[in-house]
């Protein structure tokens, strides 16, 4: 019969502190891609709109009605987001990323920089948000994501961050049209 070595501890069995930054860092990664999005997407929606249209002339013009965003619908919008956001970060303080909620969200928002990427590419140029994706978004997601692994914390479904991410985005979008719309 073989002596077996005591074990050593590894990443996997280690007690792992989640650090402060990984939860508060969600919030913040947010507010850094957008400020991008707050600064670019009326004025991209608008200039997008002609060409897309040319591009896809069968979509219906009801798409294209909804896809030009005024000034006021973004800040709406974005200052909606923030809610969720900032609720998903706190979560994830009070329950040290324990939280459903907080890990579904980070990892929802590590996806919503992805899609950047590929509205981009299938765009042919920049959209807004695509910045900092690459730069922002995508390596906190990867790293927050890493801390909790290491803590025993499995990231949510992707399927499940992938499904909510144009939930959270068209309820937001939709909110904010109500929030801003002008009676004539």
């Amino acid at each position: 019969m073989r002596h077996r070595a005591p074990a050593h501890p590894t990443a996997s069995t280690e007690t792992h502190v989640v650090p402060a930054g990984v939860y508060w860092g969600l919030f913040a990664a947010w507010a850094v891609n957008d400020v991008e999005e707050l600064l670019t997407m009326a004025p991209w929606s608008r200039s997008a709109t002609p060409r897309l249209k040319a591009r896809f002339p069968r979509v219906p013009e009801t798409v294209w009605n909804r896809m030009e965003v005024t000034q006021p619908q973004v800040n709406a919008a974005i200052g909606l987001m923030a809610l969720l956001i900032a609720a998903a970060a706190a979560d994830g303080a009070r329950t040290q990323g324990r939280s459903a909620f907080f890990r579904t969200v980070l990892t929802g928002f590590g996806i919503h920089g992805v899609t950047h990427l590929a509205q981009s590419a299938a765009y042919r140029g920049l959209t807004p948000g695509v910045v900092t994706s690459p730069t922002v978004v995508i390596p906190y997601s990867l790293w927050a994501l890493s801390h909790l692994r290491r803590a025993g914390l499995p990231p949510a479904s992707r399927t499940l961050g992938l499904a909510l991410l144009p939930v959270a985005t068209g309820t937001v979008h939709t909110l904010a049209r109500r929030l801003t719309r002008t009676t004539k």
